[in-house]
């Protein structure tokens, strides 16, 4: 059984890098288009687009979908997001319980499988020695912003859909507690199935299953082949990545739709502008992503998901959101507006979260991030010539350097010289922190710009 077990593994495996993929040799070398790939990408696209068309307002508030986001696995981490995307309220219940229903059953064949207990106590047992590891911080910090979608404008964009007075506080609280529950639950599902693959190979559990997209595609794909009905069940199975993929799609572009509406209301708050800004998004989106269907597309996958979706660019976005949101806006402005929201304070402890410790943190996990930065090797074994970094970096760079390049602009466009805006600035920050500090202190008038 163990000798099936491994041959039916590298069958995955086999399939998965040459069948599938058609896995060229390099990035250097893409390769032609793999039309199969070309065409579920086209499929997906065209789905979202008959999706959202509409808006959210049109559709009504459906209830709570679940976003997979596999990420650094053996982990995976799920993500639960109030949305209103799908026209039919049927279809968005389903595919908010289906996964639930995908992964009950993935937990209970999981834990009767041989080898299961030490999969489980593996997931338990804490290594108390890895907090001393920089490493595990970062990989934890960096995890939870993509875990709760932190930082990608989702959450703020769906959100400005909700009633003034949703209990915002409410709603945060409850994801904390459901991310994390799922999160837990679907680890005994994930590290039973690990521990039964790792003592039929004779190798350690965390061996067992490539880091990437290989969790999902080759790990777990070829357990559910070991239950009975196994085409059934892989068909539900790869049907609900199908449902989470464009569940998270919609959202993506609902956002960015959302926001671009909102900053140019005069040009897409027209009769079908909406709709051709959803087309305009989707074509341009599909034909960039030709470049990673190709036979050598995962390598430029790769390179987007460790450095243009990485943590490193959600930890520096977030340095600067909550610095914007606790002393530029002001973190007692915003206690206020809360409060006016959902009709009582906060704990007061989310003050201090907000001008103190999250700020602080982000930017230890940010500068940690940067000093243990490794490059990228793909399958632990292909080394990226130099110019394929300079990409991964340039794709990081380019939401990074947004911010940056907008302050600039403002500081441009606002009246007076350079020496005045600048000092403006500084007297504010002082008064903003003595304000904080309990004193009355306010910026003269002879500096006002």
């Amino acid at each position: 059984m163990g000798s099936g077990m491994l041959m039916l593994f590298s069958l995955s495996l086999d399939t998965g890098r040459k069948r599938v993929l058609g896995l060229t040799e390099g990035i250097h070398k893409l390769g032609s288009v793999r039309w199969e790939l070309a065409l579920c990408l086209l499929l997906a696209w065209i789905i979202c687009y008959f999706c959202i068309w509409k808006g959210v307002k049109s559709t009504g508030k459906v209830g709570t979908e679940i976003v997979l986001l596999i990420h650094n696995p053996p982990c995976t981490h799920l993500t639960f997001l109030s949305q209103s995307l799908l026209p039919f309220h049927e279809v968005v219940y389903f595919t908010a319980t289906f996964p639930y229903v995908m992964l009950v059953i993935l937990l209970v064949r999981g834990v009767t499988l041989p080898g299961a207990a030490e999969g489980i106590v593996f997931y338990l047992k804490p290594d108390v020695s890895r907090l001393a590891d920089p490493q595990v911080w970062m990989d934890a910090g960096t995890q939870i912003l993509f875990s709760y979608a932190i930082c990608q404008g989702c959450l703020t964009a769906l959100g400005s859909y909700n009633k003034y007075t949703n209990n915002c506080y409410r709603d945060c609280i409850m994801l904390c507690f459901l991310n994390s529950a799922t999160s837990f639950v679907a680890g005994f599902a994930i590290f039973s199935v690990l521990g039964f693959m790792a003592q039929e190979q004779g190798v350690p559990i965390a061996e067992v299953a490539e880091s990437g997209p290989g969790l999902a595609f080759i790990a777990y794909p070829t357990a559910v082949t070991m239950m009975p009905v196994s085409q059934l069940w892989s068909c539900l199975f790869f049907l609900m990545l199908i449902f989470l993929g464009l569940d998270s799609q919609f959202v993506c572009v609902e956002s960015m739709v959302t926001a671009l509406i909102d900053m140019f209301p005069g040009v897409f708050r027209k009769k079908g502008r909406r709709e051709l800004l959803i087309l305009a998004i989707a074509v341009m989106c599909y034909l960039l992503g030709l470049l990673l269907v190709t036979e050598g597309g995962m390598y430029i996958f790769q390179l987007f998901d460790y450095y243009a979706a990485s943590g490193t660019c959600l930890l520096f976005l977030s340095i600067f959101e909550v610095i914007c949101v606790g002393w530029v806006y002001g973190a007692d402005r915003f206690y206020d507006n809360i409060e006016d929201m959902i009709g009582y304070r906060p704990w007061p402890l989310m003050k201090i979260c907000w001008l103190v410790f999250t700020p602080g943190l982000c930017l230890a996990v940010f500068l940690f991030s940067l000093i243990k930065y490794t490059p990228l090797k793909y399958n632990n074994s292909y080394v990226y010539p130099p110019w394929g970094y300079m990409l991964g970096w340039l794709m990081a760079l380019s939401s990074m350097v947004c911010i940056p390049f907008y302050i600039v602009f403002i500081l441009l466009r606002t009246k007076g010289s350079l020496k005045q805006v600048l000092r403006l600035w500084l007297l504010n920050a002082l008064q903003l922190l003595l304000t904080i500090c309990g004193e009355g202190w306010r910026v003269p008038a002879q500096f006002s710009v």
